[in-house]
């Protein structure tokens, strides 16, 4: 009898009836089929910053032959809402090198998001795009 009063008091405080709202202004909220990217100043002469920029238009441009649409983020703070309800929350640090400031979010409503790795290629988001 006393584990039946504990589990009924498990499932009433798992089962809590709503989801808190949270105050989002802090958050760039994203709920759409996207990929977020930064807003970067192009540096002339920059080899290094050419290459990350061209490897980043490659990828942005198959993302929106899928129907991914730009979402360039407004804030570091970055709040995911999934279709479930579930929300994922990123802190974007401030980027070490020119890979990291031309760094590629990738969010689907019906999943969690993925940090596309530049360096490779178009396999990790047909893999996203995939999976369930």
């Amino acid at each position: 009898m006393r584990y039946f009063l504990l589990s009924i008091l498990l499932l009433a405080a798992c089962n809590s009836g709503g989801r808190d709202e949270q105050n989002t202004d802090s958050y760039d909220l994203i709920t759409q089929k996207v990929y977020v990217l930064r807003q970067v100043k192009p540096v002339a002469g920059d080899t290094t910053a050419a290459a990350a920029q061209q490897k980043q238009q490659e990828l942005i441009s198959y993302l929106e032959q899928h129907q991914f649409t730009r979402h360039v983020a407004a804030k570091d703070s970055l709040l995911f809402r999934r279709s479930n309800g579930q929300e994922v929350i990123i802190e974007l640090p401030v980027p070490q090198d020119t890979w990291e400031s031309h760094t590629l979010i990738v969010f689907d409503p019906q999943k969690n998001p993925l940090f596309v790795n530049l360096h490779k290629g178009t396999e990790q988001i047909d893999e996203y795009i995939k999976t369930k």
